[in-house]
């Protein structure tokens, strides 16, 4: 994924109001990202942790969708439970149902699209193995870190289908 400023983050949000997109936290350490290593930009908001944003690459344009992590979806440590996105496994709370309020006129009727993802949305960090999950035994793939990466693009793209479709 290419940098993105600031200006950019708040402007690409399709699934809230220019005022939500204002006042919306957006991360401090932009400049510090590893950007060669992201498919999409996610974060949680420290000041309302129920609130998650994607931002991803969409044509020339990034494509923004704001989140809400349903309360109640953090699994006992014993359990483990599996993103959707990029199929990483985590034991605990390490995965969290999101839900995405639809664009256009099915977002402003109520309609929103649901997925399990990490709860730290740090997706393309665990394909790539830049980061490990707590899960003791993760599992083997025998799949190569290129296709792992596409297979999580694909899932990516699906989402937003939903989202904007």
């Amino acid at each position: 994924m290419r940098p993105i400023s600031e200006t950019d983050v708040r402007a690409c949000f399709v699934n809230c109001s220019k005022g939500e997109a204002k006042r919306l936290g957006v991360p401090k350490d932009l400049d510090a990202r590893p950007w060669d290593d992201l498919d999409f930009l996610g974060w949680r908001d420290p000041g309302a942790p129920e609130r998650a944003y994607l931002v991803a690459p969409r044509g020339e344009r990034p494509l923004g969708i704001a989140l809400r992590a349903v309360a109640g979806t953090a699994r006992g440590f014993t359990s483990r439970s599996m993103c959707s996105l990029c199929l990483t496994t985590h034991a605990g709370g390490g995965v969290t149902l999101m839900s995405a309020r639809r664009a256009g006129d099915a977002g402003r009727q109520g309609n929103t699209v649901g997925q399990y993802f990490c709860a730290d949305l740090a997706c393309s960090l665990y394909v790539r193995g830049k980061r490990r999950t707590a899960a003791a035994g993760d599992f083997d793939e025998t799949l190569s870190v290129p296709e792992k990466i596409a297979r999580t693009r694909t899932n990516l793209t699906a989402f937003l289908d939903k989202v904007t479709g």
